[in-house]
């Protein structure tokens, strides 16, 4: 199989994606969906980008495959290269080799009579030998975990296994960035999990870059080093995600902080200082227990 590296020079990842004042209009509409955007996401990161709803969030990811402009319309200004194309110079067709797209509705990318064709489709489409095509989705179905539904119709399946085709259809192509939109919004919290989980492994043992866009902080944090928070269509917080969940101005923005960070702060007007910002209930209760040790 086809084997993913991280690029390195002089000991700093490269820069996967990179927007410099990026200003998007839709066709029709006279206020930005996204305004003065400026943002640099480095090879084999996983991002959260979120915020409230209408903040420009979806829009934003739509750049980074060309959908906007390409397909949308409307008027794009400022900079934005992803995966070393300049995104207004080169067709969706040439982007989408780059830049994977899994759209919050998995329904709305999955249309072939069984997984495995779903799975195909896009190998198919830039003529890839069927041998190739053959190996490239037995293994997307295998990083995916779902080599037992390779038969069956994708309207057959429960919302979280639509969901890992859609991510099995998106990961044949080898995209250098995977990006995810609410991926798990029609899943219950079990069903969320597993798809996170399922993300992270790719991250992680493919130094894919993603980026995901979510609200369920809770669950999503853990797996991230990089957040993204946007408001009004701005980026208003960008960095270390401890640092950022644990500030001020992401809790006025009111995008719903870990529980734990939320105990944390708790914890530390109540004058019991922990060891570290924790982004789980599962290392809040490990910082909890080495303060109580020690009392």
């Amino acid at each position: 199989m086809d084997a993913f590296c991280l690029v390195v020079v002089s000991g700093r990842a490269l820069a996967v994606i990179e927007t410099k004042s990026l200003t998007y209009t839709y066709a029709g509409r006279t206020e930005p969906s996204i305004q003065d955007v400026s943002i640099t996401i480095e090879k084999g990161e996983f991002v959260v980008l979120t915020g409230p709803s209408g903040c420009g969030k979806t829009t934003l990811c739509r750049c980074f495959n060309g959908l906007v402009p390409h397909f949308y319309g409307g008027k794009l200004e400022g900079e934005l290269v992803a995966a070393g194309l300049k995104v207004t110079e080169h067709p969706i067709s040439e982007l989408a080799l780059h830049v994977g797209l899994v759209f919050q509705n998995p329904e709305n990318q999955l249309f072939a009579l069984s997984v495995e064709k779903d799975v195909a489709f896009g190998l198919e489409n830039i003529g890839m030998p069927r041998d190739k095509i053959r190996e490239r989705v037995d293994w997307s179905l295998e990083m995916a975990g779902i080599q037992d539904l390779r038969d069956r119709a994708p309207h057959e399946l429960s919302g979280g296994q639509q969901q890992r085709v859609a991510i099995a259809s998106v990961l044949a192509m080898q995209p250098e960035i995977m990006v995810l939109d609410e991926p798990t919004s029609f899943l219950d919290p079990l069903g969320a999990q597993t798809i996170f989980e399922v993300i992270s492994k790719l991250n992680k043992q493919l130094s894919i870059t993603v980026i995901l866009v979510e609200h369920r902080l809770d669950l999503a944090s853990k797996y991230a080093n990089h957040v993204i928070i946007m408001d009004e269509g701005k980026v208003v917080l960008d960095g270390e995600p401890r640092k950022i969940f644990s500030s001020e101005e992401a809790r006025l923005i009111g995008v719903g902080i870990p529980k734990a960070i939320g105990l944390y702060q708790v914890l530390e007007q109540g004058g019991i200082h922990l060891r570290s910002v924790p982004l789980t209930s599962e290392e809040a209760y490990q910082l909890l227990r080495e303060v109580l040790a020690h009392d």
